[in-house]
């Protein structure tokens, strides 16, 4: 699994081994403690051979410089200073993180000219650092760093690299990054759950996982199939009863907030693995379906953080697991089932189950806790994908002012939503001559459909639903992410909360 470099800060000075990288601004301006790591003006001499101008993310490497005993000297480009902004720093600690196998003991030097760069702003390259290190290897026998043998001669593991930030203010700097480090915990723990196959990871061990969260304070409940019959979840039990593995729901409460004030809540869809049932699903690709629990995943991801840094907030998290399986029990496309709330609904489409899941675990959620708002986060439709590709997610919404704060953080984390309508007029093509609904509508605007079938669940709450297929699982890489599963999710609600709801 992940090998993390260890990170620490110290006030400025000049190394004396191992590699050390420096920040050079969009005309190669350096601070005076990079120069000071380079008396023969060794970086000076190779910008101009290199082409380099300071460019954003742009690196010009030395070995073994002039008038030094360092192994390596780096100079990663800035761009203009004035563009550095929280996720801008995330990225060059990401850029960084892509050098550091090379040398066992690095220094980095966050200075540049004329810019005063504070303790969070160190924090933040740490934080990219990190990010960026994350591998999911634990299947593979033979890993790069492992001990093995070449050329006859025994190959030692390569130990993680010691990388020591190098800052005006030290302490300002590790208390951030403690905070920072309970988030990145959090979304490697999504990260995790994402890429663990599916014969390992199904609906109980989910649950376990999540449980595991009592060592931080949450406390966890997990409801199974006879608790949730009683609670007349028709609509979620109706998925799950194709698979042998049985389905549950996993309840996790952090109160870090004032004791009477309400809780804000968000629920996830675990669908540990989607064939799409009777309904099934075309072969290639399929094998992708061992993420469509990214919903839940970002949720007990999200728990994890808010807990580890133990956030002011009273927060509320609910994820739905089930395995969406074909055999003889499984539902059938025609079937109708009663949802928790009450409401029938005809299931013409085995493989339209994110809703089902999330329609009572969603009701259950309201019901019990009676939150302040609610975010449900799911890997929904494929038509949120056609809509916005890959680099925004899906925001629906019956609540402007929680639209507006969600947008917000996703802007501030880059982890971006672009809000999609809902309206009556849509209520049309869901509803049946048969029951209630439908849980499907016509050919087009099919995550907008979606999304109106699940405000069916909310009652006057406010609500939203994020859309998150394309951006949990198979996003285009980053600089602070190369994994399959992404994380999406957890820094964007952790900064939900953090700006708008602790107290």
């Amino acid at each position: 699994m992940t090998s993390r470099p260890s990170i620490a800060f110290a006030k400025f000075a000049a190394p004396k081994k191992g590699g050390v990288f420096v920040l050079a601004a969009d005309d190669g301006g350096l601070g005076d403690a990079a120069k000071a790591c380079d008396p023969a003006k060794t970086l000076e001499r190779a910008f101009p051979v290199a082409d380099f101008s300071g460019k954003f993310a742009s690196l010009v490497e030395v070995l073994a410089p002039e008038g030094t005993s360092l192994d390596r000297l780096v100079a990663v480009g800035v761009g203009k200073v004035s563009g550095l902004d929280d996720h801008a720093w995330l990225k060059l600690g990401g850029t960084i993180a892509t050098s550091l196998r090379k040398s066992a003991e690095v220094a980095v030097l966050v200075d540049l000219p004329g810019a005063a760069i504070g303790g969070e702003q160190a924090a933040q390259l740490a934080a990219g650092i990190l990010l960026r290190s994350y591998v999911f290897d634990k299947y593979k026998t033979k890993k790069d760093n492992s001990d093995g043998q070449r050329d006859g001669k025994k190959v030692e593991p390569k130990k993680p690299a010691k990388v020591t930030i190098h800052t005006t203010d030290p302490a300002s700097a590790k208390k951030a990054f403690a905070d920072e480090v309970a988030v990145i915990d959090g979304v490697f723990l999504a990260r995790d759950l994402v890429n663990e196959p599916a014969n390992v990871l199904g609906p109980v061990e989910f649950a376990a996982r999540a449980s595991e969260l009592e060592a931080l304070g949450v406390t966890v409940e997990i409801l199974v199939e006879k608790e949730m019959k009683k609670l007349g979840m028709g609509s979620l039990l109706g998925v799950a009863q194709g698979s042998p593995r049985g389905a549950r729901i996993a309840v996790m409460r952090w109160n870090g907030g004032k004791a009477k004030d309400s809780p804000v809540a968000f629920v996830g869809k675990g669908v540990t693995f989607d064939t799409g049932g009777n309904s099934i699903k075309t072969a290639s690709g399929m094998e992708d379906m061992k993420g469509d629990m990214g919903g839940a995943a970002a949720v007990t991801g999200l728990m994890h953080a808010l807990a580890a840094r133990k956030a002011k907030a009273n927060v509320v998290g609910v994820i739905g697991l089930v395995e969406n399986s074909v055999d003889g029990h499984a539902q059938r496309p025609g079937d109708i089932v009663t949802s928790m709330s009450g409401q029938t609904i005809e299931v013409l489409n085995t493989d339209a189950e994110g809703r089902l899941v999330l329609a009572d675990a969603l009701w259950y959620c309201n019901d019990r806790f009676q939150p302040k708002f609610m975010v449900n986060l799911a890997t929904l439709t494929g038509a949120i994908m056609v809509a916005l590709g890959q680099h925004y997610a899906g925001l629906f919404s019956n609540n402007d002012e929680l639209a507006e704060r969600l947008t917000s953080a996703g802007q501030a984390t880059q982890e971006r939503l672009w809000r999609m309508p809902l309206g009556t007029e849509y209520d049309k093509l869901i509803d049946s001559k048969n029951a209630d609904m439908k849980n499907i509508g016509g050919r087009y605007g099919g995550a907008i459909i979606a999304a109106q079938f699940l405000q069916r669940f909310v009652k006057d709450t406010p609500w939203a639903h994020l859309d998150i297929a394309g951006t949990a699982l198979g996003a285009p890489s980053s600089e602070i992410n190369q994994s399959w599963g992404s994380g999406f999710g957890v820094r964007l609600l952790d900064r939900l909360v953090r700006d708008n709801y602790e107290g």
